[in-house]
């Protein structure tokens, strides 16, 4: 298909981009939930994001290892499940297949939903901000009927971590069922994609793209209508904490600066930069998915009374 072929270039175009960074001394591998204690080896995240990506083209709906247990109860340490939100042009098993066993691990319910695409296509996180929210508030629903539990923690990555559970808790009713969201290099405020997407825009040519592309891509970028709504109301949403989870990096989401929050009333926010706990991670947009340092902030995140250092080693 047509809009398979333009997705699969955009992706790629990503790839090479977080590729040109100097190489890793560690041969590529696949993805892998356990997070070593060791130092970190530059752009190995990429290759295990790599290595998911291309197993999910077989099965596009399957779910990450830890993810997706409808039997599983929140313990009395972790009582609100743990909901995983993919990234644009993404899925659940290439985003998550890292985090999401760590979490497992940890002792968390897990749960990763696909949205933004029909089912079969590897493609997803393509459809309207909006829309794409009700199917989040949908998954959500589901959680909590299966759980027991009167809230979420959400942690998404790129648009499954900044506008889009961003719209879901200002306009769907999210705010009141979520205690915590985390973005891990969330596009919270849209992006110029290093100034492609400020090109379309002014050739007038963006409408064209998003035919090809997807709608969430014009919704992604700085000063689109989905961005300007949101950002009237201010960034956070009453009685939800929040965390970004920002890589210098970047070369998606830029100025990577656009990641970041601002706090409101009754709305912590900790915005939290990958080189300040380890300088030699170098993980870009799609390699800090598959980060043991990022993997450790999350966790201290989500409960930050029991929360280890995150550090090159630790």
């Amino acid at each position: 298909m047509k809009l398979r072929r333009v997705a699969a270039a955009v992706v790629g175009s990503a790839v090479i981009a977080v590729a040109a960074a100097p190489p890793s001394s560690s041969s590529p591998s696949a993805p892998s939930g356990s997070a070593r204690t060791s130092a970190v080896a530059p752009n190995t995240g990429l290759a295990k994001f790599s290595a998911a990506f291309t197993q999910s083209q077989t099965a596009p709906e399957m779910s990450p290892s830890g993810a997706n247990d409808w039997t599983c109860r929140p313990s009395a340490a972790h009582p609100l499940p743990v909901v995983l939100i993919h990234g644009t042009w993404a899925n659940a098993y290439a985003n998550w297949s890292g985090l999401s066993p760590v979490l497992k691990k940890a002792g968390y319910c897990v749960y990763a939903l696909n949205y933004g695409a029909p089912d079969g296509d590897v493609f997803k996180g393509r459809g309207h901000i909006p829309e794409s929210a009700k199917e989040v508030a949908a998954f959500v629903d589901k959680v909590l009927d299966a759980t027991g539990a009167e809230k979420a923690d959400l942690v998404g990555h790129s648009q499954g971590g900044g506008l889009l559970p961003r719209w879901y808790l200002t306009f769907d009713g999210g705010a009141a069922k979520t205690r915590r969201l985390v973005g891990i290099a969330p596009s919270n405020h849209g992006t110029t994609a290093s100034g492609m997407a400020s090109l379309a825009k002014s050739l007038r040519v963006l409408d064209t793209t998003a035919q090809m592309a997807g709608q969430s891509a014009k919704d992604q970028t700085i000063g689109s209508d989905v961005n300007a709504r949101l950002d009237a109301g201010g960034d956070t949403m009453p009685g939800v904490r929040y965390t970004t989870v920002v890589t210098r990096t970047d070369e998606v989401v830029t100025p990577y600066r656009q990641q970041y929050l601002k706090a409101g009333p009754d709305a912590p926010v900790e915005n939290l930069d990958l080189q300040d706990a380890c300088p030699t991670d170098m993980s870009a947009h799609l390699g800090i998915a598959y980060s043991d340092v990022m993997y450790r902030m999350v966790l201290g995140a989500l409960d930050p009374a029991n929360a280890r250092p995150a550090n090159c080693f630790s």
